[in-house]
């Protein structure tokens, strides 16, 4: 294998040897094939201070720099294939700004309330304010409400991929939502895009519903109300912010929104007056969240993220585990680690990252290959010893087990996994990989070698801070109902099989 450094091309077969390589490849972080000043300083080892904790403490703390004086590759049992060898360091992190808990908070509380059916205030960077409500609550008499509480004219807002699905802007590539990796990042709704549709006599709630909602108007794009239109919502906008407070919320990615009177000096009026986004919302008794934290959410949500609990679990096949549970401050659903016998947290320990899948790991559902890569990751991790298997709380690759069931439906009418996701306005893989880098840093872990088929999960762990040394085969054989799944994984996902 070869790399391009500052100086020339070095190579494995390099007269520096496995030692020299691993030298260089500390010093060096790995972008789009270029390598680049690596200034991250991630914990080495384990420093624990709880008792809970002390099981991990007998982890020896060898030399970081034997990690590679070994062979880079492998024969992985349940797969024919052998492993593709990716050497990649951790990507230069910034230096994390304060977590606003009051902000976090805000956003916590506006999720709730979009679950609820609940009108919410956003309120820009210029103090101006607007209304906005989930497309799933939309009644008969949600647009003459919003019209009525904020004077303004409502409009739909969804994700620029909903748009394209509707023939109303072009297709082009996206990006991904695992590229949010540190605090400098775009926030979902701005990395995705979002779109405002709205017609000259105002759009009806059945005509909004039936443009977000596939379920309720599958073929939306034949029968556009006329004089549609659709402008693209500027990034940090009230626009941008409902459609990712939808998505943060499980919900479709759609929201109803209104604005309300602009005064020069920003606010909202009242009897000629200007008055602040807050007052506001008080005085409708709305909770009010603030466009720019919606966008930095999900990073600060991960920066919260901290151990609550472990024990030890059995397993058929692997008797010496743990398992570790992380809660995030936003109280959502807990991450959980697998930690399989001992892993040494100076060498780089063989890790699994499965999302959820209530359906196949539960239940055993022959439409995906999940719950044979839970029990083949389980499996593989015991026969070799010792490491770690991530369960992260992102059911459907990240859109939630409701819209997985509405994804579901959608092909069974023809489409693949892919274009369901699309068609109900998300992308197709909505999963972040920023929890599952802190869960390693907290138990101790810097590199990994990486169990997995997804190339999008090597470059993103690594874009996150965690080294990817080795990609381990992870392949399962077909059954009846999920070959044209796995066919559209390969095919259109890129994945390895």
């Amino acid at each position: 294998m070869e790399v391009p450094t500052p100086s020339g091309i070095l190579s494995r077969s390099s007269p520096k040897g496995l030692l020299g390589w691993a030298g260089w490849q500390d010093r060096c972080a790995f972008g789009n094939g270029v390598a680049r000043g690596n200034r991250w300083t991630g914990a080495r080892h384990l420093r624990f201070a709880s008792p809970a904790e002390r099981t991990m403490s007998r982890f020896s703390r060898r030399s970081r720099r034997t990690r590679y004086a070994k062979p880079l590759t492998m024969q992985a049992e349940h797969s024919s294939a052998t492993t593709t060898v990716t050497l990649s360091a951790p990507a230069a992190t910034p230096k994390a700004a304060p977590i606003d808990e009051a902000a976090v908070r805000a956003v916590d509380r506006a999720l709730a309330a979009l679950r609820r059916g609940e009108v919410v205030a956003i309120e820009t960077a210029d103090g101006t304010v607007g209304a906005a409500v989930s497309v799933e609550s939309v009644a008969l008499d949600t647009v003459d409400r919003l019209k009525a509480l904020t004077g303004g004219t409502p409009r739909l807002a969804v994700t620029r991929r909903r748009a394209v699905v509707l023939g109303l802007a072009a297709a082009g590539a996206a990006q991904p939502a695992t590229d949010i990796a540190d605090d400098q990042a775009p926030g979902a709704a701005e990395a995705f895009g979002a779109m405002t549709l709205d017609r000259p006599d105002g759009l009806t709630a059945d005509q909004a519903h039936a443009l977000a909602d596939p379920e309720q108007y599958p073929q939306a794009q034949d029968a556009l109300p006329a004089g549609l239109t659709a402008t693209e919502a500027c990034p940090g906008s009230r626009e941008a912010a409902a459609v990712d407070l939808a998505r943060l919320a499980r919900l479709l990615p759609a929201a109803i929104t209104a604005d309300l009177p602009l005064p020069v000096s920003g606010g909202a009026v009242r009897g000629g007056a200007a008055v602040s986004a807050a007052e506001w919302a008080a005085e409708h008794d709305l909770l009010l969240v603030r466009a720019s934290d919606v966008a930095d959410y999900r990073v600060h949500v991960v920066r919260t993220l901290r151990r609550v609990a472990d024990a030890r679990v059995p397993l058929v096949g692997s008797e010496n585990t743990r398992i570790y549970a992380f809660r995030p401050a936003d109280g959502g659903p807990e991450h959980l680690a697998i930690v399989i016998g001992e892993p040494d947290p100076a060498q780089p320990v063989l890790a699994r990252l499965h999302s959820e899948c209530f359906t196949g790991d539960l239940l055993g559902s022959l439409r995906c290959d999940c719950g044979d890569q839970l029990r083949g990751a389980i499996a593989e991790i015991a026969r070799q010893g010792s490491g770690v298997l991530l369960y992260l709380a992102q059911e459907g690759r990240g859109i939630g087990l409701v819209n997985k069931l509405r994804a579901y439906r959608i092909q069974d009418r023809g489409f693949d996994t892919v274009d369901a996701n699309e068609i109900l306005g998300f992308e197709a893989d909505e999963r972040v990989y920023l929890p599952a880098a802190e869960m390693l840093r907290q138990l101790g872990f810097d590199s990994v070698r990486l169990m997995t088929n997804n190339p999008e999960k090597l470059r993103q762990l690594a874009r996150c801070g965690i080294a990817v040394v080795e990609r381990v085969a992870h392949i399962f054989p077909a059954n009846g109902h999920n070959e044209a799944y796995l066919r559209t994984k390969a095919e259109r996902s890129g994945h390895m099989f």
